[in-house]
């Protein structure tokens, strides 16, 4: 399904800590946005010909007029998006946005949810406890963050009241230690839930794996491909098959699937193109013996047996077959 552009007003900007803003993004005509899910994002058109995922940080409340709301942090070695917001983005603006998707979703059926955010990692799972609570479900979100001058959205993490845990690195020199006990005091069916910079989530995820956290309650979205990612295998050629289409393009060794798909007039929606958004997934059969090399980063051991990322992965054997 091809994502639907909207065009939206920027009704105000709030400068969170020296570092991060919040804009406050509403229908110009003050009309009904499409209707979305804690943990979803959207991608913003920037000055510039940018476009970069945001994700949302604010759950949806029925008795309020909808709203989106993104936190971005100005990041010194930006590739321009978060550049532009912050200096180039004022209230009143319009700008064009891809509709709300959702790839890092809530799992209700769990018992207690444990949300762990690394700085600007706090917007998907502020969105979630927030949901969270309004559905009286058990939550606890545990910020990491430099010092308390560092700590985004303060007034809405002081709602959710002592459900929040607050970790604050000048005070904190065991972080690694709290991070742990989490994990080892997490009740039975505990899911959990994480999102930051590369570094927190290395600890994150090194923590899961000494409690022999299960893969299938253990969820991510990264900001970028972790840097020491490796990848399997080598860019070789291979064929790309259209299941409902009855079509078979090839992808040259130095083209992604998703460039082939374009190169054929073929629309499929892209944002990141790292494998971390989850934009571009679609699912794949198996046929003939034939897999992915799955390069991603937004989706589980699970979920890569039905699901593939098309602007990073390849094939496995010389046939891809996906499901458009």
């Amino acid at each position: 399904m091809l994502d639907r552009i909207l065009t939206v007003r920027v009704q105000r900007i709030v400068r969170q800590t020296d570092e991060v803003a919040s804009f406050e993004f509403v229908h110009p005509q003050g009309r009904t946005l499409p209707g979305y899910s804690a943990g979803a994002h959207i991608d913003v058109h920037l000055p510039g010909g940018f476009m970069r995922p945001y994700s949302l940080a604010c759950a949806p409340d029925a008795a309020q007029p909808l709203r989106y709301l993104i936190g971005v942090k100005r990041e010194p070695a930006s590739r321009g998006g978060s550049v532009a917001l912050h200096e180039r983005v004022r209230v009143g603006d319009l700008l064009a946005i891809g509709s709300p998707r959702n790839s890092f979703p809530l799992h209700a059926d769990a018992p207690h949810h444990l949300l762990l955010a690394g700085g600007i990692g706090l917007t998907p799972l502020l969105a979630m406890a927030q949901q969270l609570q309004r559905q009286g479900a058990s939550f606890t979100l545990a910020v990491f963050v430099r010092s308390r001058a560092h700590v985004a959205f303060a007034s809405e993490l002081s709602a959710l009241g002592p459900n929040v845990r607050l970790h604050f690195d000048d005070l904190h020199v065991g972080a690694k230690g709290d991070i742990d006990a989490f994990f080892a005091n997490a009740a039975p069916q505990t899911h959990a839930y994480l999102c930051g910079p590369a570094a927190f989530m290395r600890r994150v995820l090194d923590a899961a794996a000494d409690a022999e956290w299960a893969e299938e309650r253990l969820h991510l979205e990264y900001f970028a491909p972790p840097e020491t990612s490796s990848v399997a295998g080598s860019d070789e050629p291979f064929v790309l098959c259209l299941a409902r289409r009855g079509i078979e393009l090839p992808v040259a060794a130095d083209q992604s699937a998703v460039d082939a798909l374009h190169d054929m007039g073929i629309d499929v929606p892209t944002s990141c193109e790292q494998g971390v958004c989850g934009t571009c997934v679609v699912g794949w059969r198996a046929v003939g013996g034939d897999e992915p090399v799955h390069r991603d980063h937004c989706l589980s051991r699970i979920e890569r047996r039905a699901k593939v990322a098309l602007c990073c992965s390849r094939a496995q054997g010389g046939r891809l077959v996906v499901e458009l």
